[in-house]
């Protein structure tokens, strides 16, 4: 470095406590060090819920080439993991990329409500109250595994919102729907059949 060139700013260089800051001619910007992002996080997507962004994404769009991205759902029995995060975050990013090039892309999340993994997170609970799934009345049961089911629907969803995941979250894919139960029910039933 040319030491014809000095900072005016900076201070006699001390061997043993040097403060360089000033020696580094840096610009002078408003911008914080540091992003922040953890907390600055939440106000962002609350702000993209506030002003409906979703919603007005779809209005833009109304009309135009459809570009259908269907979610194979995850159960809904616990806490997302990374393999949720991924699988969701990588759907988004495609819709968000056909979105951009002026398609009408909407994106449903759904949730596979039915099934082992959650009945096996209903029975665990049984058993540490010391109680037989089997002595259970069926529709108690199955109520147990409904509510179970929609208390991780409503976690896992707040999770995906906080990933930044834009989706049409007041109307999801759900499996435990009526609707939906009644259009599987036959489906199945045609395999049983032939």
């Amino acid at each position: 470095m040319n030491s014809d060139r000095k900072n005016p700013d900076a201070k006699a260089a001390d061997p043993k406590g040097a403060d360089y800051k000033a020696t580094v001619f840096l610009p002078k910007t408003d911008f914080p060090m540091k992003a922040g992002l953890p907390q600055k996080e939440p106000g962002i997507a609350a702000r993209w819920e506030s002003e409906k962004l979703y919603e007005q994404l779809r209005a833009s769009r109304r009309g135009r080439e459809k570009f259908m991205y269907h979610d194979g759902p995850p159960y809904a029995n616990g806490d997302m993991h990374i393999g949720h995060a991924l699988n969701h975050t990588i759907k988004d990013m495609v819709v968000r990329t056909q979105n951009l090039l002026g398609k009408d892309a909407p994106y449903v999340p759904g949730w596979d409500c039915h099934g082992l993994p959650i009945e096996w997170k209903v029975e665990e609970q049984y058993r540490k109250k010391k109680l037989n799934k089997d002595e259970v009345p069926v529709r108690e049961f199955r109520a147990e595994c409904r509510a179970y089911a929609q208390h991780w629907v409503d976690v896992q969803r707040e999770q995906l919102k906080r990933l930044g995941v834009s989706a049409n979250w007041d109307k999801p894919y759900l499996t435990m729907n009526y609707h939906a139960e009644a259009t599987i029910v036959p489906s199945a039933l045609q395999f049983m059949v032939r």
